[in-house]
């Protein structure tokens, strides 16, 4: 509760930016219980048409005691929990680093999570800042399920609070091949290419590569704001349009991860289970009306421990009309107009 919301205060506004303190952990409420609904509604929003996700029995082939949810599913189930202590008076969410799943999310799994705030910058123009977070999402036997680092630009209450210190994180750039966590008993050895929807495994693709998706999909307004109140996400942003100038309700940023992640279908049928992201940004705005398309490149390629699993890096590019595949920033380095997301990711796929 922020600090000044008074005795009397039954509501919560939110925290400000001057309301956090590098060390503070917020215990974020409300752990949700996942049910097979969560599955079949993602499928129904997005898409998504990855093998380990859609059959019990291909994942038990693969090694696994079930499917397990999206693996993004989870991350929005996680973050959502986050919402209200971290980022109700964002501006925008601006970025990820070192994110690692844990362990799979099953069904009857009760999800809650947690936040510690490890970085806090004053913008210049006084009247915002950013906070940092690393926040861990654990299961009802306190296990961790998955952890990621964000930060978020986030409105000040009384633009005279002084600044607090400046402490930026050190977040590592990638997270390293040795360091990814894969599914206890994940085994590709006996994997089913016609199952799952392509042929092509590790080993046909090259660092360098760049993959057109080829599908589009339009944002529609009631779809987006169906799949931010399941994850019970209470951003302002997405659902009250009266503060922005243009009437316009921001999409989520993680709509726009999950479009595009399912839209990567089509050439990387292969490439099952998140286990790290890298790194990520939302680099503008996505509305109601945009056409979302994606296009990735393949940047790094690794061994894994199990059998017949091997780890592939891609930059997932989501872009809105206009978006060229291969195309991310202009000569000034900036990203282009029409990119609307950059994220960096580890994914596991047969060898």
């Amino acid at each position: 509760m922020p600090k000044d919301a008074g005795p009397q205060a039954k509501t919560n506004p939110g925290r400000f930016f001057e309301d956090y303190t590098v060390g503070d952990v917020i215990e974020h409420a409300v752990p949700r219980t996942v049910s097979g609904g969560e599955r079949a509604l993602y499928h129904a929003l997005y898409p998504a048409r990855h093998a380990l996700y859609s059959s019990d029995e291909f994942a038990r082939a693969c090694g696994l005691p079930e499917s397990p949810l999206d693996d993004l599913a989870a991350f929005h189930i996680v973050f959502g929990k986050s919402v209200p202590d971290v980022s109700l008076n964002a501006v925008a969410n601006l970025g990820y680093a070192e994110a690692r799943w844990l362990r799979p999310v099953y069904v009857g799994d009760t999800i809650r999570s947690s936040s510690e705030v490890i970085g806090l910058k004053q913008n210049s123009s006084g009247k915002t800042g950013v906070v940092y977070v690393r926040t861990t999402g654990r299961n009802q036997h306190g296990l961790a399920v998955m952890e990621f680092a964000r930060w978020v630009m986030v409105k000040k209450r009384d633009l005279d609070a002084p600044a607090p210190e400046t402490v930026v994180p050190d977040l590592a750039p990638a997270v390293a091949p040795e360091k990814l966590v894969l599914p206890g008993g994940i085994d590709f050895s006996a994997y089913d290419f016609v199952q799952a929807g392509e042929a092509h495994r590790l080993s046909d693709y090259r660092v360098g590569e760049v993959i057109d998706h080829v599908d589009g999909v339009t944002i529609e307004e009631a779809e987006h704001m169906m799949a931010t109140r399941l994850w019970q996400n209470t951003s302002k942003t997405h659902f009250d349009a009266t503060p922005r100038e243009d009437r316009k309700r921001l999409i989520y940023g993680g709509h726009v991860m999950s479009m595009a992640r399912a839209l990567s279908f089509n050439g990387l049928a292969n490439a099952q289970c998140i286990v790290a992201i890298n790194g990520g940004s939302h680099t503008n705005p996505c509305f109601a009306g945009d056409t979302v398309r994606a296009w990735s490149e393949v940047l790094d390629i690794a061994e894994t421990p199990a059998p017949g699993v091997g780890a592939i890096r891609l930059r997932l590019v989501a872009v809105k009309e206009g978006g060229m595949a291969g195309q991310l920033k202009g000569e000034d380095g900036k990203y282009l107009p029409h990119v609307l997301l950059d994220l960096d990711y580890w994914a596991l796929m047969p060898v």
